[in-house]
């Protein structure tokens, strides 16, 4: 009996501590999860203030961005009158130069042709001075002049800041020279696939039996005309059938070396031209003679018919190209700045110096590294900085002296 009892009462003891236990317990956690509820309202006042926040903050974006765009508007409409302005300018200064700037000037022809040093034969000096103005009358029958540049436009750009690209006359194949000197010329069947193509992708690749030196080279009636000088000595001009891919002619020119027909363009040793009365050759015989010589060629033989010193200097000159047996020297200044004709040499002297061209090229990326006129088109193709660029021409008949 005495021992039920103390089972009894242990098993109370017992009961009491568990319900204590589980009081406590349930105490803990409900104070866990008022700390909890507390935390969770601390984050959602928190997360509203942040919202609040940022509502404001686009706000202000917003209202920033606007801001941005309406200055940006009137800076751009700013920027479009400026250059408007710019251009405005820039015509008035042509206007001005026009006016007021002396005209390219008009030389007159000179033979400075030496008969022993081009192998030609001697006549007495009644029967030379009566060939001579013969020869002379006859040189040109052409009576046209650039009167202006009517338009300019940019094709593309590929390959070096120096290169020449032209198009034959007599047909719509047109050639790209990448560089200043290689054994390799790019053919296209015709401009619109030149301004198509991807670089020289879908060109065929013509592979000369000689380098070419120096943007001067030259395309006539199938026939490739180029200067070859890698002996630093004397220069050969080439002819190459492009159709048989063979070498026709070679005539020898006797330099002296590192003599340079530009002196902005020291990569162009001599120059090739054709127009309407067939092939010319600009160059320099001796690294002393200031002034620019000027040859004609025979297409088929490549024999000289007669040379002038057209007494345009070479210093600051970037190119020149001939049209109707006129030559057009372009000069610039060593930091490229604008191109324009400050020298025109005619072989018949049949220019009179009022009507000699004032000609200002548009502004561009550099200087131009060549020139090429085609007479069926009255159009020079131009290389600068490898952009390859087609100035159209406005043609006028020359009066008469």
């Amino acid at each position: 009996m005495k021992l039920l009892f103390v089972l009894l009462v242990s098993c109370a003891w017992t009961l009491i501590g568990a319900q204590n236990y589980y009081q406590a317990l349930m105490d803990y956690l409900e104070n866990r999860l008022l700390a909890i509820e507390d935390r969770m309202q601390l984050w959602h006042e928190q997360a509203h203030q942040y919202r609040t926040e940022m509502l404001d903050f686009k706000k202000l974006t917003s209202e920033a961005m606007t801001g941005i765009k309406n200055d940006h508007s009137m800076m751009f409409k700013d920027l479009k009158g400026a250059s408007a302005r710019v251009d405005l300018v820039e015509r008035e200064m042509d206007y001005v130069e026009t006016q007021n700037s002396p005209r390219a000037c008009a030389t007159k022809a000179e033979k400075v042709l030496e008969q022993e040093a081009w192998g030609l034969q001697e006549r007495d000096e009644v029967e030379e001075e009566e060939d001579w103005e013969e020869l002379q009358s006859r040189v040109s029958d052409c009576m046209e002049i650039i009167s202006g540049i009517r338009s300019v436009k940019i094709l593309k750009r590929i390959g070096s800041p120096k290169g020449m690209w032209t198009r034959d006359p007599k047909s719509s194949k047109l050639y790209v020279f990448n560089g200043t000197s290689g054994d390799t010329v790019y053919e296209f069947q015709s401009v619109l696939d030149f301004s198509r193509s991807l670089g020289v992708a879908g060109s065929r690749m013509i592979h000369l039996p000689s380098k070419w030196t120096g943007p001067g080279s030259a395309v006539y009636n199938g026939y490739l005309y180029y200067i070859n000088q890698e002996t630093d000595t004397d220069v050969q001009v080439v002819k190459f059938d492009l159709v048989s891919g063979s070498v026709t002619e070679i005539a020898m020119f006797p330099m002296e070396r590192n003599t340079i027909v530009y002196t902005l363009n020291p990569e162009t040793v001599a120059d090739l031209a054709v127009d309407d009365e067939g092939l010319w050759l600009l160059f320099t015989p001796t690294d002393s003679e200031p002034n620019i010589s000027l040859a004609k060629m025979d297409t088929s033989t490549l024999d000289i018919e007669q040379i002038w010193d057209t007494r345009c200097p070479r210093g600051n000159a970037e190119a020149a190209f001939v049209v109707c047996g006129t030559v057009y020297v372009v000069y610039n200044t060593r930091m490229a700045s604008r191109s324009r004709v400050q020298c025109v040499f005619d072989v018949n002297d049949m220019m009179l110096t009022e009507e000699a061209p004032l000609l200002y090229f548009p502004r561009r990326y550099g200087a131009h590294a060549s020139l090429k006129y085609n007479p069926e088109e009255n159009q020079l193709y131009g290389w600068d900085d490898g952009y390859q660029i087609i100035y159209r021409l406005t043609i006028k008949t020359k009066l008469l002296a």
